[in-house]
């Protein structure tokens, strides 16, 4: 560890720590980087903050290899990333432990406005849909308003055992998500809307 850490330098190892235990002892850390617990709630706010940036830290890097992983465009893309991230989070290990073992915090950790992790992810969902707007294909609703209902939806299948004990398939999210982005709605519908 550097003279005087960072921020970045102590998420680096609580990223660490909390791989390696599934744990986040905010007294310890602050021992091992030489700062006080002070020092930590000022730059992260608190305990679950901070695990919520090391959960981030982790997620975004799955989200964009996803997107490089996934070829086409317009809305099977789309439906092929969401398929591809929730099939590297749903291996990654040490997020099926957190939720196994705290899943109450976890949910409350990853899909909830109490830490940015959802709010980010809805922001990259959302940047994702925008880039593959043209004019082949234009989202059926908001792009906002859309990034959130997909995240919403994968959330579902990917906790889908914490939140309602259901096992389902990762695979039927493509499907789910592209069923979404079709626009396809009852002729009724449209007419109410106008």
């Amino acid at each position: 560890m550097a003279d005087k850490p960072t921020r970045e330098d102590v998420l680096r190892l609580a990223r660490r720590h909390w791989l390696r235990t599934g744990r986040l002892d905010v007294g310890q850390l602050a021992r091992h980087c030489g700062l006080g617990r002070a020092t930590l709630f000022r730059w992260f706010g608190s305990r679950d903050l901070l695990l919520a940036e090391v959960l981030w830290s982790l997620a975004e890097p799955t989200l964009l290899r996803a997107e490089r992983e996934v070829a086409g465009q317009g809305p099977a893309r789309i439906a092929a990333v969401c398929e591809r991230s929730l099939r590297l989070m749903n291996g990654f290990e040490p997020l099926r432990r957190f939720i196994a073992e705290d899943g109450e915090r976890a949910l409350r950790l990853l899909t909830s406005r109490a830490s940015p992790v959802q709010a980010r992810t809805i922001a990259n969902l959302r940047q994702l849909l925008e880039r593959e707007t043209n004019e082949r294909w234009q989202p059926p609703l908001d792009s906002g308003t859309l990034a959130y209902l997909i995240v919403r939806l994968g959330e579902s299948f990917l906790y889908a055992t914490a939140i309602s004990g259901q096992a389902v398939e990762i695979a039927d999210v493509a499907v789910a998500v592209e069923l979404l982005l079709s626009g396809r709605v009852g002729t009724d519908r449209i007419a109410a809307k106008s």
